[in-house]
């Protein structure tokens, strides 16, 4: 377990009070993820725990029609701004507000580790058309990068909950699963990189003084480490961790 895969965990009513700031918390996903988690000649796509609709924006952009379900209304209320193109529902992995058979893929972004396995898995297969595939992807920072590691142990330190992107849970009735690191960086300046940390830590649940302390010690961070100090842009190194699978 790496400080990339550690954070607070959400509530409903977390989602709700971030839903604004969304986008700018969580990176984009490349597209080339995207692609690989899609079956050949899919028409139709859910994203489920569809958020804000990072996943969704790329799958209407591949001409695939794209359902959205999410928990929370004002998720779904900023995925309608600026995925127009999608269908949105209200749900959840445990209760898809969908037909039977009625897609071709399913796509969970950054989502899969908060669903109750026992009752998601069965509910997605119910949706899936036969030989449908189902794609789950995490956006990780590389922590391979020194850098990236330390400003990580920082924001994220005194958080505890696990992602299992590299080796994730499905089980039956599907089969294998299949693995692609897709690695890709997002340019950052300092200034925007510390409104991402500031923007993170009104979604933890400590005080106002605390996160002011872990803001403090990030701001010096990138003021002084050797990688970052003078300059203007830098990038910020991702890893998109994909798993696909197919119904029968």
């Amino acid at each position: 377990m790496t400080p990339s895969e550690i954070g607070p965990a959400p509530t409903a009513d977390s989602f709700e009070a971030v839903a604004g700031d969304y986008d700018a918390i969580t990176p984009p996903y490349p597209d080339a993820a995207v692609k690989w988690l899609l079956p050949p000649g899919a028409n139709s796509a859910l994203d489920l725990g569809a958020g804000t609709g990072q996943l969704s924006r790329l799958l209407v952009a591949r001409g695939v029609h794209t359902i959205a379900v999410d928990p929370s209304p004002a998720m779904l209320r900023e995925l309608s701004r600026a995925v127009p193109a999608a269908e949105t529902h209200q749900g959840t992995a445990e209760d898809i507000p969908l037909p039977d058979g009625s897609v071709d893929a399913v796509v969970v972004g950054h989502a899969w580790h908060w669903v109750d396995l026992p009752r998601a898995v069965p509910e997605v297969a119910r949706v899936l058309r036969p030989g449908g595939q189902l794609g789950l992807v995490w956006n990780v920072r590389d922590e391979r990068v020194d850098w990236v590691a330390e400003i990580d142990r920082i924001v994220h330190r005194g958080t505890a909950y696990f992602l299992n992107s590299e080796n994730p849970e499905v089980g039956e009735p599907f089969g294998p699963i299949e693995r692609l690191d897709v690695e890709w960086s997002l340019t950052h300046t300092p200034a925007s990189l510390l409104e991402q940390v500031r923007r993170r830590l009104s979604g933890i649940s400590a005080d106002a003084g605390q996160r002011d302390e872990i803001y403090a010690e990030a701001e010096q961070f990138v003021r002084t480490h050797p990688a970052l100090a003078g300059k203007d842009r830098f990038e910020l190194p991702y890893i998109a961790r994909c798993s696909r699978t197919q119904r029968p």
